[in-house]
């Protein structure tokens, strides 16, 4: 592929906030900005931010551009009560006064939920939105095994794209199987989203070690493109999502994709020498999705402890690691204020075991 220009992706994930709230007109500078590069691609969700994410998108977006001139994912999102999930489509609509969505996703499929959406029969659901014109593609997206996901597709072939958690950092890691999920993917003929590729920003900061060996190549590039360009250099790729927070960030994604070149074999062999120190790390691989916050009933912010808690893994930064603690933890739960309910561990898409890792947190910090 020799030319990626339109293919990066908008997250609508993790938006500016400004006094509790998104910052809709850092936003909407950002929006701007990312039309201008000539890109076109918006992800959002029902659940994203409560639903403020959609709202983010009626502001920021879909008031102020022509709807021709952009295209929009929004996702039917895992609920406590089934029954509701066929309401969503209509409230995302609704939030976003789209009109219609190019893209849509049943939210995150595994085998631990495919029973209640088989029974729910929400294929035939998003199957007769497309007919009505609601939706123009429909997919999903996915964080499970390879052979699942094999047969997810033997059984589902009318899905057109699958949305998949890739980066450097977890193509070859046995708890995401990035590599060998896009090859099942590709099998199936099936078009992919790419979401994670700077890993939660994880990869946009990254190991000192790694740093070092970005450097000694291009000092000049970001650690987040190098990011970019590994996910952007796989074939079938529609879309590389990034969940941008302020306009440096678009200002940097923007310019790696609009001037993309794939990776050279000397790039791809810092990358493959990146992996490696990867696959020795001992930090918690969490994304910072906050999927386990929004139903934590100590109010424990899980993704901020983690974070923390690399900052002593991955560089012996112990004070500064503390600091960041009591920085997250101010006003909110302790890890050791977990009762272990066990939601957050239903509902990680990395499958983490969360409340072993808080014990260890607490132990750590407290």
């Amino acid at each position: 592929m020799s030319n990626m220009n339109g293919k990066l992706g908008f997250g609508l994930m993790r938006l500016p906030e400004k006094e509790g709230r998104i910052d809709l007109e850092t936003t909407s500078e950002m929006v701007d900005l990312f039309l201008e590069s000539g890109f076109t691609y918006f992800d959002t969700a029902y659940a994203y931010g409560e639903g403020a994410s959609e709202r983010a998108a009626r502001d920021c977006l879909v008031k102020r551009h022509p709807r021709e001139s952009f295209t929009l994912a929004s996702k039917l999102c895992k609920l406590d009560d089934y029954s509701k999930m066929k309401e969503e489509l209509r409230i995302s609509l609704e939030r976003s006064q789209a009109g219609y969505f190019d893209y849509y996703l049943l939210h995150a499929l595994g085998q631990r939920n495919i029973d209640a959406f088989d029974e729910m029969d929400i294929w035939g659901f998003v199957k007769e939105a497309q007919a009505q014109g609601l939706v123009r593609r429909w997919g999903f997206s996915f964080h499970d095994s390879p052979e699942f996901l094999d047969e997810l597709l033997e059984k589902h072939p009318d899905a057109s794209f699958v949305q998949l958690q890739i980066n450097y950092a977890d193509w070859e890691n046995p708890g995401v199987q990035s590599r060998a999920c896009y090859e099942v993917a590709r099998k199936h003929g099936k078009d992919i989203v790419i979401m994670e590729p700077v890993k939660g920003g994880a990869l946009a900061a990254p190991q000192e070690e790694a740093q070092r060996l970005f450097n000694s190549h291009d000092p000049n590039a970001s650690y987040a493109s190098w990011a970019l360009r590994f996910a952007a250099s796989l074939d079938g790729v529609i879309a590389v999502l990034s969940g941008m927070s302020n306009l440096e960030q678009v200002i940097d994604n923007c310019k790696t994709m609009a001037d993309f070149r794939p990776l050279d074999e000397e790039e791809r062999e810092i990358i493959r020498k990146a992996q490696l120190l990867y696959a020795e790390s001992s930090a918690i691989p969490c994304t910072a999705c906050h999927y386990c916050t929004s139903g934590c009933p100590k109010a424990i912010p899980i993704p901020e402890i983690f974070k923390a808690r690399n900052l002593a893994l991955e560089r012996g930064a112990i004070g500064e690691a503390k600091e960041a603690y009591l920085r997250a933890t101010a006003g909110r739960g302790r890890a050791s204020q977990c009762i272990a309910c066990g939601q957050c561990e239903r509902i990680c898409p990395q499958s983490l075991k969360v409340i072993d890792l808080l014990k260890g947190c607490s132990s750590f910090f407290e």
